[in-house]
C-alpha cells in the first residue's frame, strides 16, 4: 500500500503552493483566483528518508450548483478515499469560516489521520491566530507557511509517523511517458477516464476545463506507461490570463517530457493549424507520434469515409506522413485501447536499433538501385552506414562529399528506412558525413 497525503480544503488557502513546496517544483498552477485546480494532482516527495506520493485537489465548495466545483467535491472525495494521511489546509488571514465548517463535518466522519494545517502563518502575529481552529474539533493545529517553508518541517515529522511501508523514491522512473495533446475540448481528459475506468480528471464540454498537466499510472497487457493529460493548446492569440498562459506552459513541458505524444483532433474539425503546431513542436524534440481522430461516431458515414479521411490528413501532413492515424470515441470507447496499442508500438519503434551489417546490406542496395545524383560532375559514392548512439533513432551515411547531398535524397533515404526497417511514428536523423 503506498504511502498518500491529501491535501485538502476550501478555494484559495494555499493548497497548490504548499504542494509544489512539498514536491520541490513548480508542478501546480498557483494563481490568486480562487478555483484554479480543479483536477487531482499527483507528486512525489521525500522528507527524513520516507518517500511518498501527495496529492493536491480542487478547492472544495459545499451545496454550489455550479458544474467545476460539483466535479471538484467528487476529485476531493476520491483523494481523501486514497489517502493515508489527510492535510485539512486552512487560512490564519481570514481565520474559521462556514466553507471550513462544513469540510471538517465531512472529514470528521473518515477514520484516517486528519492534521489542520493554518497556512499563510507568516509572521508571529499571524500565528497566533492558528489556534482557533482547534474548534474545528479536527485534532492537532500545525501553524505553517507555504510561501517561506516555516512550519512545514513538524507537520511532515508528525505525517511520516502514519507510514506502515517504504515507498521507493519515484516509481515512475524509466517508465514511457504518453503526453495527451491537442486543442481545447478535443476528448483529451475523457480519453484519459476511458483508459483509467475512473473519473481522473474532470470532463465538461466547456472549453479549457483542464489546466494543469495531469500525471497517471496506467498498466495494460502487462506493459506500464504514465500518462500525462495537457491543458488544451490554442493561438497565442487566443491565450487570456495568466493561468491560461500557464496551462500552455505545462503542456509545452509534458510534450518535452515525454516519450510519445498522441495528438487528438476533433473529427468534425479535422487537422487544423494548431494540429500542425504540436506536430511540429513533437518532431522538434523528436518524439514519437500518434494522431487520434476523436468524435468518429459524429460523421456520417459510408464505406469510404476513413481511408477519404486518412488521405487528406496524410497530404495535410506532407513530410510527418509517417504518424499512424487512429478513428476513436470515447463515448462509445471505440478504440481507444487500440489507440494504446499502437502508441505502445510507436515506443518501441523509438527505441529500435539495428545492426550495422543489416543497415548496410539492405541500405547499401537501395543506394545503388538509386544513387545520389552528381553535383557540378561529382560523383557521390556513399560507402558506409551505421547507426548513431543516441535516445532516438539516428543514422550516418559516411560519402565522399556530404555537403553536396540534396534534401530530397536525405527524404528517399529515411523512407527506405521507414520501409525496412518499421519506424511508424518516429522521427528519424540522417547524417551526411565525410568518410
Amino acid at each position: 500500500m503506498a504511502n498518500i497525503v491529501a491535501i485538502v480544503g476550501r478555494p484559495n488557502v494555499g493548497k497548490s503552493t504548499f504542494f509544489n513546496r512539498m514536491v520541490e517544483k513548480r508542478q501546480a498552477i498557483m494563481d490568486d483566483m480562487s478555483g484554479v485546480t480543479r483536477d487531482r494532482h499527483y507528486g512525489y516527495a521525500e522528507w527524513a528518508g520516507h518517500h511518498f506520493t501527495v496529492i493536491d485537489t480542487g478547492g472544495y465548495v459545499a451545496n454550489s450548483d455550479d458544474i467545476f466545483e460539483e466535479a471538484i467535491r467528487n476529485q476531493v472525495a476520491l483523494a481523501i478515499s486514497e489517502a493515508t494521511v489527510i492535510l485539512f489546509m486552512v487560512d490564519c488571514m481570514t481565520g474559521v469560516t462556514d466553507l471550513d465548517e462544513s469540510f471538517a463535518r465531512i472529514l470528521r466522519g473518515t477514520q484516517k489521520p486528519v492534521y489542520i494545517v493554518a497556512n499563510k502563518a507568516d509572521n508571529a502575529e499571524r500565528s497566533f491566530m492558528a489556534p482557533e481552529f482547534y474548534a474545528l474539533g479536527l485534532g492537532e493545529v500545525f501553524a505553517v507557511s507555504s510561501a517561506n517553508g516555516s512550519g512545514t518541517g513538524e507537520i511532515l515529522d508528525q505525517v511520516i509517523t502514519h507510514f506502515e511501508t517504504e515507498d521507493v523514491e519515484d516509481p515512475e522512473d524509466g517508465i514511457p511517458r504518453l503526453a495527451i495533446l491537442g486543442r481545447p475540448n478535443v476528448g483529451k481528459s475523457s480519453f484519459l477516464n476511458v483508459l483509467l475506468g475512473e473519473e481522473r480528471s474532470i470532463v465538461t464540454s466547456i472549453a479549457g476545463t483542464t489546466r494543469d498537466a495531469l500525471h497517471s499510472h496506467y498498466k495494460l497487457y502487462g506493459k506500464e506507461f504514465i500518462l500525462v493529460d495537457t491543458a488544451g493548446l490554442r493561438k497565442k492569440a487566443k491565450v487570456m490570463g495568466d493561468v491560461e498562459f500557464y496551462s500552455t506552459l505545462r503542456s509545452i513541458q509534458a510534450l518535452q517530457d515525454s516519450d510519445v505524444c498522441i495528438v487528438i483532433l476533433d473529427a468534425e474539425r479535422g487537422l487544423e493549424a494548431q494540429d500542425m503546431s504540436i506536430v511540429h513542436l513533437a518532431d522538434k524534440y523528436k518524439k514519437g507520434m500518434l494522431i487520434l481522430v476523436n468524435k468518429w461516431d459524429l460523421v456520417e458515414k459510408d464505406t469510404h469515409t476513413a481511408k477519404a479521411y486518412t488521405a487528406t490528413i496524410t497530404e495535410r501532413l506532407g513530410e510527418f506522413n509517417y504518424i499512424p492515424i487512429i478513428f476513436t470515441s470515447m463515448i462509445t470507447k471505440q478504440r481507444v485501447f487500440q489507440a494504446m496499442e499502437k502508441a505502445a508500438e510507436v515506443q518501441e519503434n523509438r527505441k529500435r536499433r539495428v545492426s550495422t551489417s543489416k543497415l548496410n546490406e539492405v541500405m547499401l542496395k537501395e543506394i545503388e538501385n538509386y544513387p545520389p545524383p552528381a553535383v557540378r560532375g561529382k560523383y557521390i559514392k556513399i560507402k558506409y552506414v551505421t547507426q548513431l548512439p543516441t535516445r532516438t533513432p539516428a543514422f550516418a551515411f559516411f560519402c565522399n562529399y556530404p555537403q553536396q547531398v540534396k534534401d530530397s535524397y536525405r527524404r528517399y533515404i529515411e523512407n527506405k528506412l521507414r520501409q525496412h526497417f518499421n519506424f511508424e511514428g518516429v522521427p528519424l536523423r540522417v547524417f551526411f558525413r565525410k568518410k
